[in-house]
């Protein structure tokens, strides 16, 4: 998985998450504020599309998840 693929996958999850916990008719409703979570997800993808800058996306990249499919890491491909 490429780290633009966990980024995709990350968001996705965080905003079914919040809203299963968010929404009264949801079986695991806890709070109407894990709506907040949703906001804030959406809002760090919209600035990620205008700036290219994405904590999730450092924090992955140290954790040594690949940038692109043809990337090979540090030494190159052979």
């Amino acid at each position: 998985m490429t780290v633009e693929r966990c980024i995709r996958f990350f968001a996705g999850l965080m905003i079914l998450l919040s809203l299963a916990l968010g929404v009264q008719g949801s079986p695991v409703f806890v709070s109407a504020n894990f709506l907040w979570l949703t906001a804030f997800v959406g809002a760090n993808l919209f600035q990620f599309s205008l700036t290219n800058f994405c904590p999730l996306a450092i924090l992955l990249k140290k954790l040594g998840v690949p940038e692109s499919p043809g990337s090979c890491g540090k030494g190159g491909c052979a």
